[in-house]
């Protein structure tokens, strides 16, 4: 079958032949329609990911959109080595596999699947938003971090504070229904005052000094809970932080990601996802690309627009 394939770390993604999978009692051959480009992929391929598989070559991509045998239309996450998503068919277990609502188009569900996922989880699954609470998402003017603005108005937030480095973007997005926007460079000194007055959820999808910048305010504003949901790394893996900051605030530290939520949770969960996005605007930019334009896409792959394979 035809699939992108990585030959070794580091590499980048080349089109080509590889061994079809079978099926066996446990796992079924899914036919795939399309799958997108992530942060989460890309990091996996290079090996720089927590669950970055070590045995090569193998294909790229841990979810997308397809059809069972039965020719039921779902979405499906795999982690099977070395089978991934971006490739003609590839092998799924039956519990990772969600029925796509009736009126989801496959290849935007394959588009809006992993950045909605990231919010939609973290904020059911870790931080259990509750109605009126404010939310402050971090890395707002990525393609997850504004579609997150979305989502928490759908699940209750009253109030949402969007940071970005991008001012034009962030002036966007306030005018799509953030309710306060900031830049990071001004959040040292901004960022005390709002959290005095309340933030009860963090999205983080950057970590480094903004994450830092955004602990120490939440100390400043006292001892109210402010639960910081650490999402993506975009600004650095690693920060230096100082166990004061824990001791004299109310601040709750907690991650989102593989492992921290069971995978039966993380699949209800996307169903979930999908369900309110075949209800209301849930989309993000995308583009589409065919499989064998992968070598270039890969490299050409920008957050603020995700790129999704047409396959099937």
């Amino acid at each position: 079958m035809k699939a992108a394939i990585i030959n070794k770390a580091g590499d980048k993604p080349v089109y080509g032949e590889f061994s079809d999978p079978r099926a066996d009692e446990h796992q079924v051959v899914v036919t795939v329609k399309a799958a997108a480009i992530s942060q989460l992929a890309k990091s996996r391929a290079a090996g720089r990911h927590y669950s970055s598989v070590t045995t090569y070559p193998f294909i790229p991509g841990i979810d997308g959109t397809g059809y069972l045998p039965n020719g039921e239309s779902v979405y499906f996450v795999t982690f099977n080595t070395p089978w991934g998503s971006m490739a003609e068919k590839t092998l799924i277990s039956p519990d990772n596999a969600v029925r796509l609502p009736a009126t989801l188009d496959p290849v935007l569900a394959a588009a809006i699947a992993n950045p909605g996922m990231s919010s939609w989880t973290a904020l059911t699954r870790r931080a259990y938003l509750r109605k009126g609470e404010t939310v402050l998402i971090n890395g707002a003017t990525g393609t997850s971090g504004s579609l997150a603005i979305r989502v928490a108005r759908s699940l209750g937030a009253g109030k949402i504070i969007a940071t970005g480095r991008n001012k034009d973007i962030l002036e966007k997005l306030h005018n799509e229904g953030a309710d306060v926007v900031l830049t990071l460079d001004s959040l040292s000194t901004q960022l005390p005052a709002l959290m005095a007055e309340g933030v009860d959820v963090v999205l983080d999808y950057l970590w480094g000094q903004s994450a830092l910048d955004i602990m120490n305010a939440a100390a400043a504003g006292g001892t109210k809970t402010v639960r910081y949901v650490q999402i993506g790394s975009l600004s650095g893996q690693e920060i230096t932080l100082h166990s004061k900051l824990l001791r004299s605030s109310g601040l709750t530290l907690m991650g989102s990601g593989l492992g921290s939520v069971s995978d039966a949770e993380l699949i209800t969960a996307i169903s979930e996802f999908f369900q309110a996005a075949s209800k209301s605007d849930l989309s993000v930019p995308f583009i589409t690309k065919h499989l064998d334009e992968v070598e270039n896409a890969w490299s050409e792959d920008d957050s603020r627009c995700r790129t999704v394979f047409i396959i099937g």
